[in-house]
Order: C-alpha cells, then structure tokens, then sequence
C-alpha cells in the first residue's frame, strides 16, 4: 500500500484544501484539486509499470529511451470519481476508459446498505493494467463490487486502486478481499459515523465537485 501522506509533498496541501470547508465552497478548486491528486497518483502508478527501449529520433539524431509497454485501463465510479479520473487520464493519455454507475441503496434498522449498481460500460481489460479510482474508500464495498463487476471484461495483469482518503476499516477490508490488488492512498482516517461516512473525511465528494442531488 502507498500512502501520500506518509511523507512530506504538494500533496499535503491539496488533500488540506479538499478537506477545508471553507475551500470547498469553491467548486471549481475543489475539481482542479482532485485532479492534481490523480496526476500524482498516475506518476507514483507509472514507476511499476513495464516499459520498452525505443530510439527516438531528434533533429540531429536519435536517443534511445523508453515507453510504457503495457496498456492501461481507468475505471471510475460516477459521478463522484471523474475530477480523479480526468488527473490520471491527463498523464495515462493514452488509456482506455471504463464507467461504473453504483450508488448506496437504501440504509437498513441497523444503517448497513447494500450497494446497488446499474450501468457499466469498459472496453476489453484482459491481460492490460487496471487502475480504478473513488475518491472515498469508505467501507469498501463499491470497489470490491466494481473490481468483481470488471472481471465480465477479462482478467487484468495487474489492478490498482486510488482513493483519496479512506477509512483504516475500508483498507482492511479490501486487503483481506482483494489481496491481489494494490493501494494507493491519498490519507487513511480512523473513524466511520453510523452511515459509513469517513470522519473526518471530506463530505460528499460528488456534491463538492458537481453541487448537491435529489
């Protein structure tokens, strides 16, 4: 698992500003902040990928250098992912793209829910590299049904997953039900309330980002 906040970068200062109630009345920040935190992701992803020697011709010659030689997928859950997505798509530009629509269905007696999923639309993912983004990784439970519902497309090589912040139970939970995937986290809280929000946290990434629903 790779933790930003583990050490000392730029980083800090956005994950602050998302965080800041007073900053998130600003929308469009909030956005730009969140897709600044998915570029670090992507170039923290990129250092473990496969890559191939190739010569590159210049004006006065040519120099050999490297390129990605995998191909890479970005999977993200609407609406509240797409900021963190839009940051790991601005430096893997040349991915391919998935769309998952899950949501939180109704809270039982006991404030447990189940998670409820109805469109997905992913371009073929066998043997490729996945790298699935939700900005809260809450109790875990809509990633582990977004990596199960992706497997329909094909096994990939190797998968990711990049939160901003999430709860120390929901990173419990995906490394005990998701073994062979690997964690990229922006900041782990300790705490959830009773509705399995992360607290401190953040809100509501998707209200924040795109204004309050129905």
């Amino acid at each position: 698992m790779f933790v930003l906040t583990e050490s000392y970068s730029i980083a800090n200062h956005f994950l602050a500003e998302l965080r800041n109630q007073e900053t998130q009345k600003d929308a469009m920040r909030f956005r730009k902040n969140m897709e600044r935190l998915g570029e670090i992701f992507a170039y923290e992803i990129s250092k473990t990928l496969t890559y191939q020697n190739c010569d590159v011709p210049t004006q006065l010659g040519a120099k050999l250098t490297q390129q990605i030689s995998q191909q890479v997928v970005l999977v993200t859950i609407l609406r509240a992912g797409l900021p963190l997505h839009q940051g790991l798509l601005n430096f893997f530009d040349k991915a391919e793209n998935a769309f998952i629509g899950a949501y939180r269905g109704k809270h039982d007696d006991k404030e447990s829910f189940e998670i409820e999923m109805d469109y997905i639309t992913s371009p073929d993912i066998q043997d490729k590299v996945l790298i699935i983004s939700d900005p809260m990784l809450a109790t875990g439970k809509s990633i582990e049904k977004a990596y199960h519902a992706m497997l329909r497309y094909g096994i990939p090589a190797k998968t990711h997953i990049v939160s901003t912040i999430a709860s120390r139970r929901g990173v419990r939970f995906i490394k005990a039900r998701l073994p062979q995937c690997r964690l990229w986290i922006g900041d782990i809280d300790e705490d959830m309330n009773s509705k399995s929000y992360i607290v401190p946290g953040l809100g509501d990434a998707g209200d924040l980002a795109y204004g309050g629903k129905v």
